[in-house]
């Protein structure tokens, strides 16, 4: 079977729409969104602007409120039928994809635009960074350089704190992660407070593979109310994340507390290299084997092109 064939098979469950399209769907649904708040929500090296807030995001907020409210509906009829009063869970969203594909973007544009909505619903992002085991934990386990694969997390604590949230427990603690340590802070906490909406960001959050030796018959993905991937061309990727390593070479990577430091006074070629070398041996079998076998468990999918904007989204069939 070719490539072609089978991403006709497998795409098949999705209703494309190109960007010309898709910003059309968004009706009167206006958002007072400043042009000051850009700033806050991209990443380093990633072009946004008010025209892909407004064409893209808009209408997806809009498409989620939609679900939003069917997901209310069947909570008030079960009410009904079981002649119970349920209290109202969180909806959560689920957010996946590549090493310096633009989640991060995508999850904070997606978090500011949904709060936004006319009943301005409490907004919670939170990513599967703080839930990586410490450096210490992986250094004894020897897999240092398998962190983010699925066996760096730990997976029983974000389940648990994935169930503390659906089962409506008023307050909920997640770790937090430094990226200049490159380490969880074991000090420091998230505090999650009854959100109307939790968006979970991370890159194995689709993943369904038990890790090795273990059992799980409960995933990640079963709390999810909906799922986006965020997607684009692996030679788009690797050019993201080189020049991502550059820009963070000159600039993070100075500070003397960085993890990354010892990159500090390569040279622009060295730089490239190494970015390069660390893609190839860590981010793309992750890639391969973890990462993209997962995109089509999603229930949306953002197509970027090479200019980090998205060129087309699929949603699955209803």
């Amino acid at each position: 079977m070719s490539s072609s064939q089978e991403e006709l098979i497998l795409s098949s469950p999705y209703q494309q729409f190109e960007r010309e399209e898709w910003k059309d769907l968004n009706g009167q649904f206006n958002l007072n969104l400043e042009s000051t708040d850009i700033n806050s929500l991209h990443a380093l090296n990633e072009p946004l602007n008010m025209k892909e807030i407004e064409e893209i995001y808009f209408p997806l907020a809009h498409l989620i409120e939609l679900h939003i409210k069917n997901h209310d509906t069947i909570r008030d009829d079960s009410n009904s039928f079981f002649q119970r009063n349920q209290q109202k869970l969180p909806f959560i969203i689920g957010i996946a994809g590549s090493v310096a594909v633009g989640k991060s973007t995508t999850a904070r544009v997606l978090t500011k635009v949904l709060s936004l909505l006319p009943h301005k619903p409490k907004v919670e992002l939170v990513t599967t960074d703080g839930f990586l085991f410490p450096n210490k934990i992986l250094s004894d386990k020897n897999i240092m350089n398998r962190k983010g694969f699925p066996e760096s997390y730990d997976t029983k604590k974000l389940l648990h704190f994935l169930s503390a949230i659906k089962s409506g427990t008023p307050q909920v603690s997640v770790p937090m992660y430094s990226h200049l340590e490159y380490d969880v802070l074991p000090e420091e906490e998230q505090k999650i407070v009854e959100p109307d909406i939790l968006i979970l960001e991370g890159i194995n959050v689709l993943q369904v593979n038990s890790q090795k030796g273990q059992n799980n018959k409960v995933f990640v993905s079963d709390f999810f109310d909906y799922s986006i991937y965020v997607d684009a061309l692996e030679k788009d990727i690797i050019s993201w994340y080189v020049n991502r390593f550059e820009s963070l070479r000159a600039t993070a990577f100075q500070d003397p507390t960085s993890y990354f430091h010892k990159y500090a006074d390569m040279s622009l070629e060295e730089s490239r290299d190494m970015a390069i070398q660390i893609w190839n041996e860590i981010n793309k079998p992750n890639l391969h084997d973890n990462i993209l076998p997962t995109k089509y468990r999603a229930d949306l999918i953002l197509q970027k092109g090479s200019d980090h904007f998205v060129e087309s989204i699929k949603v699955r069939k209803i």
